[in-house]
């Protein structure tokens, strides 16, 4: 179950996005990218993916220049190894990306859909015992 402290640190996450987010939100949102929904700082696993789409469990990260960091990008990558381990596939795009070539970010969304499609991922419900 999802703390209410979490839930309530999403939505004042999705109140104050930043810019690379309301930019990529706003091609995905009301399910602009070939129908596919997405969710917007979504909890999950105890985490919040800046972006979810639940059909093909596939969570979208956006990183900003803190993420450089290298003991930040050793806390991304136990993230990453983690949800992944729940059957859920992150993607990463870094903000400056997302502002200056948001074609290729899309694009690239929907290829790693493709792939999600075409290989079989597990459901949460699978590992609770």
């Amino acid at each position: 179950m999802t703390s209410p402290e979490l839930i309530e640190r999403c939505r004042e996450l999705r109140k104050n996005p930043t810019e690379a987010e309301a930019l990529l939100w706003n091609q995905l949102r009301h399910n602009q990218l070939n129908g596919w929904k997405f969710r917007q700082q979504e909890p999950m696993c105890g985490f919040i993916l800046d972006f979810y789409c639940y059909k093909v469990r596939l969570g979208i990260e956006l990183d900003g220049e803190v993420h450089n960091n290298p003991e930040q990008r050793e806390i991304d990558k136990e993230r990453t190894l983690e949800l992944e381990d729940y059957g859920i596939k992150i993607i990463r795009f870094w903000n400056s990306e997302v502002a200056e070539n948001i074609e290729n970010v899309l694009a690239r969304i929907l290829k790693a859909i493709e792939l999600r499609q075409k290989r079989p991922h597990r459901k949460i419900s699978d590992y609770i015992y």
